[in-house]
C-alpha cells in the first residue's frame, strides 16, 4: 500500500487542513506528529526507502527508539496538505537508541521535519509512557481567542482551567485534569520541550503564553475536538468578559455533582471557592 492510501496519512491531512481552516495555522504556523503502529508501518513498507542519511536529536528519547511518525515539514503550509502532500510532510524512522532519526518518505521538495520536532518527540515519548501506548498525536496549533486570554488573565493552570471550565459542561469532560500554562519562551528550544514535557506527565493540553496550543490525545479526531474545545471556551469567555466579566457560574458544588453523573475525576486544585 502507498503511504497516500493508508488511513492514517489520510487522517494527518484532514486534520491539518482542519485546523487551516478554523484559521489556526497562519503562514507556516503550526506541527503535527503521529506515531505509527507497527501494524500502520508493515501496510505501507513498499512504499519507503531507507537511507543511511541519519539525523542527531538534541535530546534522546529512548522510549520511543525504533517507533516511526508522520511529520509535518519545516516552513510549510498547512493550507498546501492537501494539494501537496508529499512535500508538506514526511515519515521518520527514530534510530533503536532514540538519538538520531532519518526520513523514510516524503519531503520530496527536499523539506526536513517541524523546527519542534524536539518538543514533539520528546512529548511523545512522555504520553506513550504515560498512556502505556495509547496517545500517539501530539498537534501546535495557533488559535487566536486562547492566545489572547494569555495577554490578560495570569499564567497559572488553577486559572485557565477553572475559568474555561466554567464556559460549558464540555470543557471539564474534554479535559477533566486541567490544562497547563507555560509562560512566553523561545520557540523550538530544548528549554520549552522540556517544560511542556512535564506539564504532559499531568495534562492533556498545555498553553504556550502568547504563541498557542499543544495537545495529545489517542486518535485525530479526539485530538483535534479537545484543541477545538478549549478554543471555542476561549472565545466565549473573551466575548464574556468583553461584555463586563461573569455574574453567574458553576458552582463547586455542582462541578462535583457533574464529576459524578459522567464519572469524571475532577482535580480537587481546579475546585476552589472563587472570591
Amino acid at each position: 500500500m502507498k503511504v497516500l492510501e493508508s488511513r492514517f496519512a489520510e487522517g494527518f491531512i484532514r486534520m491539518s487542513n482542519d485546523g487551516w481552516l478554523q484559521g489556526w495555522h497562519e503562514c507556516h504556523g503550526g506541527n503535527l506528529t503521529y506515531r505509527l503502529t507497527s501494524e500502520e508501518v508493515d501496510d505501507v513498507k513498499e512504499d519507503l526507502c531507507y537511507g543511511d542519511s541519519w539525523v542527531s536529536l538534541p535530546e534522546a528519547v529512548p522510549g520511543i527508539g525504533g517507533d516511526y511518525f508522520l511529520v509535518t515539514g519545516s516552513g510549510k503550509f498547512m493550507r498546501n496538505m492537501t494539494v501537496d502532500p508529499e512535500d508538506s510532510f514526511g515519515m521518520i524512522e527514530i534510530d533503536e537508541r532514540g538519538r538520531s532519526y532519518r526520513i523514510v518518505w516524503g519531503f520530496s521538495g527536499g523539506g526536513r521535519p517541524t523546527s519542534e520536532l524536539p518538543a514533539h518527540l520528546m512529548n511523545q515519548e512522555v504520553i506513550k509512557r504515560r498512556t502505556n501506548g495509547n496517545y500517539r498525536v501530539v498537534y501546535h496549533a495557533h488559535p487566536a481567542n486562547i492566545i489572547a486570554l494569555s495577554f490578560v488573565l495570569p499564567l497559572k493552570d488553577e486559572i485557565f482551567t477553572r475559568e474555561l471550565w466554567e464556559m460549558e459542561p464540555e470543557c471539564a469532560m474534554t479535559f477533566p485534569s486541567g490544562m497547563g500554562v507555560i509562560p512566553w519562551m523561545v520557540p523550538g528550544t530544548a528549554e520549552i520541550a522540556r517544560l511542556t514535557c512535564r506539564m504532559m506527565e499531568e495534562y492533556d493540553v498545555v498553553l504556550w503564553a502568547q504563541h498557542g496550543l499543544f495537545a495529545a490525545g489517542d486518535t485525530f479526531d479526539n485530538t483535534f475536538g479537545l484543541m477545538h474545545t478549549v478554543e471555542k471556551a476561549a472565545q466565549m469567555l473573551n466575548l464574556v468578559l468583553a461584555a463586563g466579566g461573569k455574574h453567574h457560574v458553576p458552582s463547586v458544588q455542582e462541578f462535583r455533582d457533574m464529576a459524578e453523573a459522567f464519572h469524571l475525576e475532577l482535580p480537587e486544585k481546579f475546585l476552589y471557592e472563587k472570591q
